[in-house]
C-alpha cells in the first residue's frame, strides 16, 4: 500500500524534496527525471500526469487511461474529484509488471511547478500488460487518499481504512468491477482487521492488520449501521461526501472528531462519533459471520452467492449503488 506515511504538511516538504530527485528502487533511492507531461480533466479537477524516464510496453496512453479510470472511480463515489488540482508522477520500473509502490501527500509546493493540493507518486512496471492494469487497485486507493483530511498519526487507521474500503466500491460505481467481486474479497480479507491479543483499540494498535483492515472494518460497520438507522436512505458515502464538501481533503489538517461530526450531521445520525468512542481505546470484535448472513452474502469457493431474502440485503445493494 502506501510506501511513505509522511502526509502531514510539516513533513511533506522534506519528503517531497527527496521525492523530486528520487524514487524507491528495492528500498533505495535513485534519480528521477520528468520526461513528458499530460493533463486530464476528470470530475471537475485538473490532474497533471508526469512520466519519468522509461518506455512502457503498452505505451504512455494506456497508463494515462489507467489514471483516468481511477480518477473517474473516485469522482463517481464522491460526486466529484475531491481536490481541484492534483499531480500524479508515474515512475516506470524497468522490466517489472504491475503497479507496485504508491504514496500520496497533500498541500505540496513543488519547486517552480506550482502548488498541488494532492500529489501521488506511483511506480508501474514497464512490462505491464492490460491484465496487470485491470487487476490493479493501488492507483484508485492512492487517489482516494485525497478525499479525507490529514489527521493525527494515532488516527492513521481511518485514512488507510477509508482507502481500502472505498476503492473497490468506487470502482463498482464507475462500472469497472462487479459487486460479486468486491464482496468476495471482503469475505476473504475483512477478518484481518479483527483485534488480536493485546489490542488496545484502533488509536493505540498500529499493526498492519488493524491499520488497514481494522480501518476498513470500521467503515463497513459504520456504513451498514448508518443505512440501518436511516432505512437505507443514507450511508457512509453521504458522510464522506459531506466531509469533502466542508473542505476536509488531504491538504488540510483536521482532528478526526471534527470530520466525524460533519459526517454525522450529513446522515442525521451519531454513528461515526459513537463508534469512534467505542473503538478508539479498546478492542471491538465484529461478528463477521453474522454480518455476512444479515447482508445475504456468502462464498462457495470462488463463487459468491447473494440471498436477497436476507434481513439487510437492501443495505448490501445500497452500498454499491451509484448515487
Amino acid at each position: 500500500m502506501d510506501m511513505c506515511e509522511w502526509r502531514k504538511p510539516a513533513l511533506a516538504s522534506l519528503c517531497l524534496a527527496l521525492a523530486a530527485i528520487s524514487v524507491p528502487a528495492q528500498g533505495r533511492f535513485g534519480p528521477v527525471q520528468v520526461v513528458s507531461s499530460r493533463t486530464l480533466q476528470v470530475g471537475g479537477a485538473a490532474l497533471q500526469v508526469d512520466f519519468g524516464p522509461g518506455r512502457f510496453k503498452l505505451g504512455d496512453d494506456a497508463i494515462l487511461d489507467h489514471v483516468r479510470m481511477a480518477a473517474t472511480a473516485v469522482a463517481a463515489y464522491y460526486g466529484r474529484f475531491p481536490v481541484p488540482r492534483a499531480r500524479v508522477l508515474i515512475v516506470p520500473a524497468e522490466g517489472q509488471h504491475g503497479v507496485m509502490h504508491g504514496t500520496t501527500w497533500g498541500d505540496v509546493a513543488w519547486g517552480g511547478m506550482g502548488h498541488w493540493p494532492g500529489f501521488t507518486r506511483i511506480s508501474i512496471g514497464t512490462k505491464s500488460t492490460q491484465a496487470d492494469l485491470a487487476g490493479d487497485w493501488m492507483m484508485t486507493h492512492e487517489l482516494v487518499h485525497m478525499a479525507f483530511p490529514s489527521v493525527p498519526d494515532k488516527n492513521h487507521w481511518i485514512e488507510e481504512g477509508i482507502a481500502v474500503y472505498v476503492e473497490p466500491i468506487a470502482r463498482v460505481q464507475a462500472g469497472e468491477l462487479k459487486p460479486a467481486k468486491i464482496w468476495h474479497d471482503m469475505l476473504r480479507d475483512m477478518f484481518k482487521g479483527e483485534p488480536q491479543p493485546g489490542d488496545q483499540g484502533l488509536d493505540h494498535t498500529h499493526t498492519w492488520g488493524r491499520t488497514y483492515w481494522g480501518g476498513a472494518m470500521f467503515c463497513l460497520v459504520a456504513d451498514v449501521t448508518i443505512r440501518r438507522e436511516t432505512h437505507n436512505e443514507k450511508g457512509l458515502q453521504d458522510a464522506l461526501r459531506a466531509i469533502v464538501q466542508a473542505g476536509g481533503t488531504i491538504d488540510h489538517n483536521w482532528d478526526l472528531e471534527n470530520a466525524f461530526e460533519i459526517g454525522d450531521r450529513a446522515t442525521g445520525t451519531h454513528v461515526l462519533t459513537r463508534m469512534y468512542a467505542e473503538w478508539k481505546d479498546k478492542p471491538v470484535t465484529v461478528g463477521l459471520d453474522k454480518l455476512w448472513q444479515e447482508l445475504g452474502v456468502s462464498a462457495d469457493g470462488d463463487t459468491v452467492r447473494f440471498d436477497d431474502a436476507a434481513p439487510f440485503a437492501s443495505v448490501r445493494r445500497g452500498i454499491t449503488e451509484r448515487k
